[in-house]
């Protein structure tokens, strides 16, 4: 089997990143990454042209970057407060979920939506716990919820 030369034009996982050239089996160049448009044949002009691209992509990344840590920091800080009923144990009748956590943050001025709570489970119980959130790609923001019981 040939082996051809690919410049990449996304990221591609276990492959490489933007702007480089690969080395790649001719069906898996011609029947995934072309088709896809991850990458392209490597001549001389295609990589004088992604090099352009590689700059500005870079510069996009840097940017998102520094908006997701602003974000995640301004998550940090934040402290929300909710009031359920529970027994003596300290146990809910209800429970506390994505639902909720959403509108205690839309209260908090936060948009965020019930998919990027990434709760394994309600909360069930009276304390403080730490919710992640997910930010963007593998970044996620802790956030803290103190569930308090309600007083009879």
């Amino acid at each position: 089997m040939k082996n051809l030369n690919v410049l990449l034009r996304e990221n591609v996982a276990s492959l490489g990143h933007i702007g480089e050239v690969v080395r790649v089996r001719q069906g898996y160049a011609r029947n995934y990454l072309i088709p896809r448009k991850l990458a392209v044949d490597a001549t001389p002009e295609n990589v004088k042209v992604m090099e352009r691209r590689r700059v500005r992509v870079e510069a996009e990344e840097v940017a998102r970057e520094a908006q997701i840590s602003a974000r995640i920091e301004a998550l940090g800080k934040i402290m929300l407060s909710v009031i359920e009923k529970a027994d003596a144990s300290g146990t809910l009748y209800g429970s506390v979920g994505p639902a909720v956590i959403v509108k205690l943050l839309a209260r908090a001025g936060v948009v965020a939506e019930e998919k990027d709570i990434r709760l394994e489970e309600p909360i069930k119980s009276v304390g403080t716990h730490e919710i992640p959130i997910h930010i963007w790609g593998e970044h996620y923001a802790g956030i803290q919820i103190v569930v308090e019981a309600e007083a009879s």
